[in-house]
């Protein structure tokens, strides 16, 4: 790995230097954005429940009103409305999906559009709940600024994946979570070392336990974000050889959902408590706050119930076994020892859920790891190990990663066949 990255300052790769150096220049200015407050808005203190995981992308930009304030989270809402209207919801939308590209580039524009019309309701319902003040002109003017940020950031996002390198979308996110990570480490050092709680070397020693379960967790989540099942592919009407027929393999991950099903759980999760702050009633506040709440013991049942359960649905959704199997059999391909039609989209099928229920195991234990600390510990609420944030991180940073990875050995291919 080092090796290879170590080939980026060879001097047949000033391009490529110059593309990250692009990159990081626009990701420091989102850094910079997110600091910037709106000046007729104040920080919040109060929970933001299913909000906090967007606070956390944004790098905490919603807490202090910040003009970054919504990320580019309006446009992760917008592709999930798209890729779930895909699903023979509107024809219209599942006949750009089989044009190919330029389908899916008329799909990419109308995601932005969407974009922009949910962040401004978005931000004009965070504005009414949040705001302390019933101006109306206030809470427009908030939304317009917030609005006008998460346009910015698309924008940036646009540019980065054009001139930079990476997703810009998603290098964004990662940069907004990375800026919220420092609080973990350094709120951490405070609890173990300097509050005094524990004598020096106790807490010196819980400290690095603290950072060997934080990288034991990352090497984790590394693992299950590689971890794939490759069914062997094998195609009749390839060309044969020595080696027999031409195979291939079908790639399935282990959690091909990655945190949508903890986001969707985390709003199914928050809905009644949304209601109950309306109608402003007391009973159903604490009932809620009792056994819905996902920190209460109930509530914790129900998040890793809601996370299985939209992790099989989004799962089947993205990855349609009867569409696959439809797919192989017009290239040709098939299943060694498999008949090609039902019994393939059954194999199919019985693969990804058996594959489902380990991704979605390791999403609950994720996701409830913050929890399980926090009833365990005296630690402060930013002090967390685990949580949908590092899942993030590193599936943005192995995907950069690989996309460096890939451009170096193209150069590399290209200068060695100069030189023949």
């Amino acid at each position: 790995m080092f090796s290879k990255l170590a080939k980026l300052f060879a001097s047949d790769n000033k391009d490529l230097r110059k593309r990250i150096y692009f990159t990081l220049f626009a990701l420091g200015i989102f850094c910079l954005g997110t600091g910037i407050t709106i000046p007729w808005a104040s920080v919040l203190y109060e929970e933001l429940g299913f909000l906090e995981i967007f606070n956390l992308m944004s790098g905490g930009g919603l807490r202090s009103f910040s003009i970054f304030a919504l990320g580019v989270s309006p446009y992760i809402t917008a592709s999930i409305i798209t890729q779930l209207l895909q699903m023979d919801i509107i024809p219209y939308f599942k006949e750009l999906k089989e044009q190919g590209y330029v389908g899916r580039q008329k799909i990419n524009k109308i995601n932005r559009y969407l974009a922009i019309i949910l962040a401004f309701i978005q931000a004009y319902v965070i504005s009414i709940f949040y705001l302390n003040t019933k101006d109306v002109m206030i809470m427009l003017k908030t939304s317009l600024v917030m609005t006008a940020g998460t346009a910015f950031l698309l924008w940036l996002g646009d540019q980065i994946t054009m001139k930079g390198i990476g997703n810009g979308s998603s290098l964004l996110i990662m940069a907004g979570i990375i800026q919220s990570m420092p609080s973990i480490f350094t709120g951490a050092f405070s609890a173990f070392i300097t509050a005094g709680t524990y004598n020096l070397a106790l807490g010196i020693t819980l400290f690095i336990l603290f950072l060997l379960i934080y990288l034991l967790v990352i090497v984790g989540i590394i693992w299950v974000t590689l971890a794939e099942r490759r069914i062997p592919i094998q195609y009749a009407n390839h060309t044969t050889s020595a080696y027999g027929n031409a195979s291939s393999f079908l790639p399935i991950k282990i959690n091909s959902a990655g945190v949508i099903p903890v986001i969707f759980a985390s709003i199914v999760l928050t809905i009644p408590s949304t209601i109950a702050s309306l109608v402003k009633s007391t009973n159903a506040t604490e009932f809620i706050n009792k056994y819905i709440v996902y920190t209460s013991p109930t509530g914790f049942i129900l998040y890793v119930i809601l996370i299985f359960f939209f992790g099989y649905v989004y799962t089947y959704m993205m990855m349609n076994p009867e569409e696959m199997s439809k797919d192989l059999n017009k290239r040709g391909g098939y299943i060694p020892g498999v008949r090609p039609g039902i019994e393939t989209s059954n194999y199919i099928s019985n693969s990804i859920g058996k594959l489902t229920v380990v991704g979605s195991i390791f999403l609950a234990i994720l996701s409830g790891l913050p929890v399980i600390m926090a009833n365990i510990s005296n630690l402060p609420s930013s002090v967390t190990i685990g949580g949908t944030g590092i899942l993030i991180v590193v599936g943005v940073a192995i995907e950069t990663y690989k996309q460096i990875e890939s451009a170096l050995v193209s150069r590399s291919y290209k200068k060695r066949r100069r030189l023949r």
